[in-house]
């Protein structure tokens, strides 16, 4: 028996693979048993080719045996077996893959379906062993032949006795350390978690024995036993027709794979033939998961290899926006033994990426023309993350989403589309207006809403943070621009009536001036406005910030100290004008207590906290007195 030596490059590759390029290291049982399971094809595709071979599919399984106390994890197979000069190329040398030799040879034939690649994925077997057996026999040869290695230092092949075709990997399991618990994968119960979470769709049973426990007769004493079980479940739901799939099947995977307690809002199944080929099953949640908004939540679907995981969540799949999606992407033509660096390179993953996009949007627009009632449900959860989808990154993705979101109409008294608000807007129209608030009882008790509500004009209501972002980085829709109702806007009033305010407050230009000095500049001006029917004061803004913006910046963490250029308005037709006009007059010290005192008013209407509220307490009460 001569000890043979890896390459050098091996050598590089196997040091480098067990370090670094598999972090995790339960992984190792998942390429054991997909190369076992690419055996086991081998024979069977031959079975169909050669009269002679003789195989019964019934037979055909791999099994998996932990004795603690040896140490040791065997994985076995009554596949196609190995004879010396394949066990010397397909693990002397790695990434030399007989089976991705075997496939390349075959791929035009349907039947084919090999997942796994001798070679590297072998080799993960070194992360937790520190010596690695292998027992062959081919069916063409009477001998058996065992290959062994506790690593880079090499590895031999000498004969032995095998009396069954197939291959058989004994893993001697390494000692426990500080850092790492080798101990356990030599748990039963380890083992078995480790198999349903990445091989539970292999097409073979795998096969363990169980430890169980019954009482022993005669006695009120348990015993324990052992009972051989299949493991995995073999069959993927996604792989099966979808008219054979019946919901309730749809639904209970959903819970089960995903631990919710409620079934799904939606289930998306497609299949997608092409340049590439790969089947997705994706769900949409009714509710948000408990985790949505912390910060270690983590999106991204499972990413599966003809039926084995490759990855529990991989978040290249899915745009930040639908962060929300569960379920899972299966591809025929990805590798096994893809790292998660070469995924975010992968051109095939971008594109399966792309078109998943596409169809999560095809679906809730589809959700939201045929099924209003469960689209607006949706959106309650989820429609803060399509908001800041269509915002972030400077409104990349503003056009992929505007025609998803929905806000609050004034008009409607319920949730609109821009569209269905561009279709009734009146003749001459130019803008969308829309007001933010708290909430929508708050929002439709504005000064400035009242003028537009009277009018006719619709209104949309923004209650989330986000919203008036987003409507800034949107900027319009249809070629009508988004206006904030604080805001000055000509469209409100007919040139005759902007003539006629204007003529107002330049006649009362000192008065104003006086005010604006009173409250110590905190506004960018003050004025008489006809806007108004009822309330004698309100504030509006110029500039880019609006009020409700200046709330949420400053309501961040690090605070923003954000400052909306706000204008005082003041109602000329109600009686507080008057009031004003006679106190400038008459005592401009007490027309300096009634400007701190509107301010206020106006800020609180808004919503704005109050510099001094001791201040203005103490004035209220006063006048109260008085």
């Amino acid at each position: 028996m001569a000890n043979r030596e890896f390459k050098a490059e091996s050598k590089r590759l196997l040091d480098l693979m067990v370090n670094s390029i598999y972090t995790n290291k339960e992984i190792f049982l998942r390429e054991l048993i997909s190369n076992a399971s690419d055996a086991i094809d081998k024979l069977y595709f031959r079975s169909l080719t050669d009269k002679n071979v003789k195989v019964n599919r019934e037979d055909l399984k791999i099994e998996v045996d932990v004795n603690k106390e040896n140490r040791t994890i065997t994985v076995t197979d009554n596949g196609c077996g190995m004879n010396e000069n394949e066990l010397d190329q397909n693990l002397g040398t790695i990434a030399k893959s007989g089976s991705l030799r075997f496939k390349e040879e075959n791929e035009k034939k349907d039947d084919i379906d090999i997942i796994g690649q001798f070679g590297v994925g072998f080799y993960s077997a070194f992360m937790v062993a520190d010596k690695v057996t292998v027992e062959s026999k081919t069916l063409d040869e009477k001998q058996g032949y065992k290959w062994e290695s506790t690593g880079v230092e090499g590895y031999t092949i000498e004969p032995c006795e095998k009396n069954d075709v197939g291959t058989k990997v004994i893993l001697h399991i390494k000692e426990k350390t500080d850092e790492e618990n080798y101990d356990e994968f030599l748990d039963n119960y380890k083992i078995e978690e480790i198999i349903k979470k990445y091989s539970n769709y292999i097409r073979y049973p795998i096969q363990m024995d169980i430890e169980k426990r019954r009482k022993k007769e005669g006695t009120e004493e348990y015993e324990s036993y052992y009972e051989t079980e299949t493991i995995n479940s073999m069959t993927p739901l996604w792989k099966k027709d979808k008219k054979d799939i019946t919901e309730d099947e749809y639904n209970n995977f959903y819970k089960e794979k995903f631990y919710d307690t409620e079934n799904p809002l939606k289930t998306i199944h497609s299949s997608v033939e092409g340049q590439y080929k790969y089947t997705s099953l994706l769900y949409i949640p009714k509710n948000l998961p408990w985790d949505f908004y912390n910060k270690d939540f983590e999106k991204g679907l499972q990413l599966y290899s003809n039926g084995v995981l490759i990855m529990e969540k991989c978040g290249d799949l899915l745009p930040d926006y639908f962060s929300f999606v569960r379920g899972l992407v299966d591809s025929d033509d990805l590798s096994l033994n893809i790292s998660r660096e070469m995924l975010q390179h992968d051109r095939q993953l971008k594109v399966i990426a792309k078109n998943i996009e596409n169809k999560i949007k095809s679906e809730l627009e589809n959700l939201l023309k045929n099924d209003r009632e469960n689209y607006e449900k949706f959106f309650e959860n989820f429609g803060v993350q399509l908001k800041f989808g269509a915002y972030n990154n400077f409104g990349m993705d503003k056009d992929k989403l505007k025609d998803l979101l929905l806000f609050y109409s004034s008009t409607e008294k319920k949730m609109v589309t821009f569209k269905e608000y561009v279709s009734r807007v009146k003749e001459g129209q130019n803008s969308i207006y829309y007001a933010s608030g708290e909430s929508i009882d708050k929002i439709d008790m504005l000064p400035q809403v009242e003028s537009f509500k009277d009018k006719g004009i619709e209104i949309l209501y923004l209650t989330d943070n986000i919203d008036e972002f987003t409507l800034q980085i949107i900027m319009e829709y249809d070629g009508k621009k988004f206006v904030n109702v604080s805001t000055e806007n000509s469209e409100l009033e007919s040139e005759d009536e902007k003539k006629v305010i204007e003529k107002v407050n330049e006649d009362n230009k000192e008065l104003l001036s006086f005010m604006k000095e009173a409250l110590n500049s905190e506004v960018q001006s003050v004025r008489f406005t006809h806007k108004l029917k009822n309330h004698p004061v309100c504030l509006t803004n110029e500039g880019f910030i609006s009020v409700g913006m200046e709330k949420t910046l400053n309501a961040m963490q690090n605070n923003q100290n954000a400052k909306a250029q706000m204008v005082l308005e003041i109602n000329d037709n109600h009686d507080i004008a008057k009031k004003i006009r006679f106190l400038f007059e008459t005592d401009k010290e007490e027309l300096k207590k009634y400007s701190k005192i509107l301010y206020s008013q106006a800020r609180l209407i808004e919503g704005l906290e109050i510099e001094n509220p001791t201040e203005i307490s103490n004035l209220v009460c006063e006048y109260l007195s008085k």
